[in-house]
């Protein structure tokens, strides 16, 4: 493995990196704001399992195919972002499944299949990400020792493995924050659906941005 000092420098980085402010946390924290704190955690936890996609890409070198074929790149880029747009979009349109259901048992269902569904669009969505692949080729071999006894493929999805736990501890915390702050709002069913259409405005906000951003 790496040297002592290098590895220390990669934590610190890493931990920086991880705890601002990003789409991740915010789209982890939408899904909290719209669909209660289920529907957040398996967010969170869909993101960080999309995000071995990255690490994996990273270790093989595949995610430098987003360097040389630009088209590839944008094409996943716009296909992210209309998708985020979509889930946004659905959100602020559709209707309180929970609310709807007849009884206690039904509600519940219908809220399991809504925490399902955010998992999935979560994983797809953190995918459907070039940046995260971009991030982690430009991040992770700064760290690596060709000297070492891991080759550097080895290397680099250890690291990687590191970084997505770092990430999704910040999108954990997110998940805590939104749902203490949401909890009371939606005991009122009027406030509820408000909640949930400001949470699907993040998401088309993130999409938008994703779609605009030049890089």
């Amino acid at each position: 493995m790496p040297s002592i000092n290098l590895l220390a420098a990669f934590f610190v980085a890493t931990a920086i990196f991880a705890y601002m402010p990003g789409p991740a946390m915010l789209y982890a924290a939408a899904q909290t704001i719209a669909r209660g704190r289920r529907a957040g955690w398996l967010a969170a936890l869909g993101i960080h399992v999309g995000g071995y996609a990255h690490v994996l890409a990273a270790a093989l070198g595949l995610a430098v195919l987003f360097d040389v074929v630009p088209t590839l790149y944008v094409a996943v880029k716009l296909a992210g972002a209309a998708y985020l747009v979509w889930l946004g979009l659905r959100l602020i349109l559709a209707r309180d499944a929970a609310q709807d259901a007849p009884d206690a048992v039904a509600a519940a269902t219908a809220e399991g299949r809504t925490a399902r569904r955010a998992f999935r669009e979560s994983m797809l969505v953190e995918v459907l990400n070039p940046k995260t692949a971009i991030f982690y080729v430009a991040f992770l071999p700064q760290f690596t020792d060709p000297a070492a006894a891991l080759p550097i493929w080895a290397q680099l999805a250890l690291l990687g493995t590191f970084v997505n736990v770092m990430f999704s501890s910040a999108d954990v915390l997110c998940v805590l924050l939104a749902d203490k702050v949401t909890t009371a709002l939606r005991r009122s069913a009027a406030a509820g659906r408000w909640v949930r259409r400001a949470g699907g405005s993040i998401l088309v906000a993130l999409g938008v941005n994703l779609g605009l951003s030049r890089a």
